[in-house]
């Protein structure tokens, strides 16, 4: 007799079966996104999940197309951890985004399936709110101090409580807002990013901030992971006073093993683990005490799936989750985000990002941001579907962020974490 391996385990308890597994790229804006289609032999019953990795899109484009389909085609859509954990096991070396990229579309489109076979929102799959919608933060920057708060008054009338707020540092490595000519003609890589110039201006952004802002506005910064554990420090203290709501990614993650240390000495709360790339790596963060916030971005970590034993053992931990959620989370991405954060007890705030009217075109029921709240779909499953017609109109092109990334230097020319 002959036992096919990739067949169902056990007998399914419905005749449903997984008839193709697919990635769909498309950039309406001009950013990469990676989304997997599972569809099944019921007419008209397929899932949608968030797979994007935009800086190594076809390589997850590949993974999920040529490797994880023929896995899952045949079985039972209904076994979600036990597919997930099929396609983690089958490469052997585990972890990375590519992987995990690949099988968080996967997971997130099986959760989707099984929202519409119940005809329950993936909130209520979760165990229904604890709260009405996620209270979300956005972005203000500027080349000076006076640019950012001007963006950052903007965002406040239109109803948002908490603002990141970064400002212009010279050199082709400055993050977060409009790039600034370089102050340093005379060194060896006269484009360079000096980290002791950063220490020295962004506490003097925060200072102008706090005396032009409402003070009940919330402020928020990201480091982008360019300190050592000294300077995470220095940074933290120097911006104790203007009551930072949380300081982000202050160190890479090749120094994490210092975070708890850094966290102890810092009087500013930190957010870290948006660089994590494996459910395990988002767990030390957590349970080591390294962490005020954990910054996951979700799919990175393997979707929906890990990303509720993350918020579990988040709540457990007295930490606050604060799901990663910029422009390269597909509108599928950002209701996995919503629908955990409406779920969990350990919330504390979900980046938030304002989709152009041309991705709404590719993904009807992408969600709106309201007076700084996300709300999720009422909508079975994600509520959120993919006009494929549409995403062919905006193909996915090579990240821009291969030429930036290898800009960003030293003065001395050394290469810097972007």
């Amino acid at each position: 007799m002959t036992f096919d391996t990739f067949a169902n385990p056990w007998p399914p308890r419905e005749n449903i079966e997984i008839t193709s597994v697919r990635a769909i790229t498309t950039a309406p804006e001009g950013t990469a996104l990676v989304v997997v289609r599972i569809d099944t032999n019921v007419p008209g019953l397929y899932g949608l999940g968030c797979a994007t990795f935009t800086q190594r899109w076809k390589a997850v484009q590949t993974l999920v197309d040529e490797h994880l389909a023929r896995l899952l085609v045949g079985r039972y859509p209904g076994d979600i951890t036990d597919l997930v954990r099929l396609c983690a096991f089958t490469g052997y070396w585990r972890g990375g985004p590519v992987s995990n990229n690949a099988i968080s579309g996967v997971d997130q489109a099986l959760w989707d399936i099984a929202g519409k076979r119940a005809g329950l929102p993936v909130h209520e799959l979760l165990g229904g709110k604890v709260r009405a919608a996620a209270d979300t933060y956005i972005h203000a920057a500027g080349r000076t101090a006076d640019e950012a708060i001007e963006q950052a008054h903007g965002f406040i009338e239109e109803g948002w409580r908490h603002i990141r707020l970064q400002l212009s540092t010279p050199g082709g490595g400055g993050y977060g807002a409009p790039a600034l000519p370089t102050v340093y003609p005379d060194a060896p890589y006269r484009n360079g990013w000096s980290a002791r110039d950063y220490l020295r201006r962004v506490p003097e952004l925060f200072e102008a901030a706090r005396a032009a802002l409402p003070r009940d506005t919330e402020l928020l910064h990201d480091v982008h992971s360019r300190l050592t554990p000294k300077e995470a420090v220095i940074l933290a203290r120097s911006l104790e006073p203007y009551g930072l709501f949380f300081l982000e990614d202050v160190l890479p993650p090749e120094h994490w093993d210092r975070l708890p240390e850094v966290r102890a000495a810092s009087p500013v709360p930190l957010a870290v683990g948006e660089l994590t790339t494996s459910l395990t790596d988002a767990v030390r963060l957590v349970r080591d005490g390294g962490v005020d916030f954990i910054r996951s971005h979700v799919s990175d970590i393997g979707g929906l799936t890990p990303a509720r034993k993350i918020a579990d053992l988040a709540e457990l931990s007295g930490v606050r989750t604060a799901w990663h959620g910029p422009g390269d989370t597909s509108p599928i991405g950002a209701a996995a985000n919503v629908a955990l954060d409406v779920t969990s007890v350990a919330f504390g705030i979900q980046e938030g990002h304002i989709y152009n009217e041309a991705t709404h075109d590719v993904f009807p029921g992408t969600l709106r941001i309201e007076s700084g709240y996300l709300t999720p779909n009422d909508a079975p499953g994600w509520g959120i579907d993919i006009d494929e017609d549409a995403a062919a109109r905006y193909p996915a092109e090579l990240s821009g962020h291969d030429a930036w990334a290898a800009g960003v230097r030293r003065p001395d020319g050394a290469l810097e974490a972007p």
